[in-house]
C-alpha cells in the first residue's frame, strides 16, 4: 500500500503564498493520477487540482490562475504552489494518489489564510 504524506501548510495572510508537498513512499512514475483536495469546516471535501500520469492538469474554477500543481519524479513528490491566497482557501488540504485503481490519502495539512 502506497503511503503519501503532506507538508507545508501553515498560517499566511491574504495575498500570500504557500507551497504544499506530498511525498510518496513509492515511485510516483507508476501512479495514474495524483491530486490535491481540501475540506473546510462544515463543508464537503472538494477537488483542488489533479495531474495525470501524462501530465495533464485540472483545476477547480476557484483556484485557476492562482494555484499550480506539479510533480518531481526524482523526489517522488507532488507539489501545490498556492499564490494570492484568500481567506476562503482556508481548509485542510489532502493529497491523493491513484495507484492501479487504489486510492491512497494522506492525513492532511492545515492551511489558514487570515484576512
Amino acid at each position: 500500500q502506497v503511503q503519501v504524506v503532506e507538508s507545508g501548510g501553515g498560517l499566511v495572510q491574504a495575498g500570500g503564498s504557500l507551497r504544499l508537498s506530498c511525498a510518496a513512499s513509492g515511485s510516483i512514475f507508476s501512479f495514474n493520477t495524483m491530486g490535491w483536495y481540501r475540506q473546510a469546516p462544515g463543508k464537503q471535501r472538494e477537488l483542488v487540482a489533479t495531474i495525470t500520469h501524462a501530465g495533464s492538469t485540472n483545476y477547480a474554477d476557484s483556484v485557476k490562475g492562482r494555484f499550480t500543481i506539479s510533480r518531481a519524479y526524482a523526489k517522488n513528490t507532488m507539489y501545490l504552489q498556492m499564490n494570492s491566497l484568500k481567506p476562503e482557501d482556508t481548509a485542510v488540504y489532502y493529497c491523493n494518489a491513484d495507484v492501479a485503481g487504489n486510492d491512497s490519502w494522506g492525513q492532511g495539512t492545515q492551511v489558514t489564510v487570515s484576512s
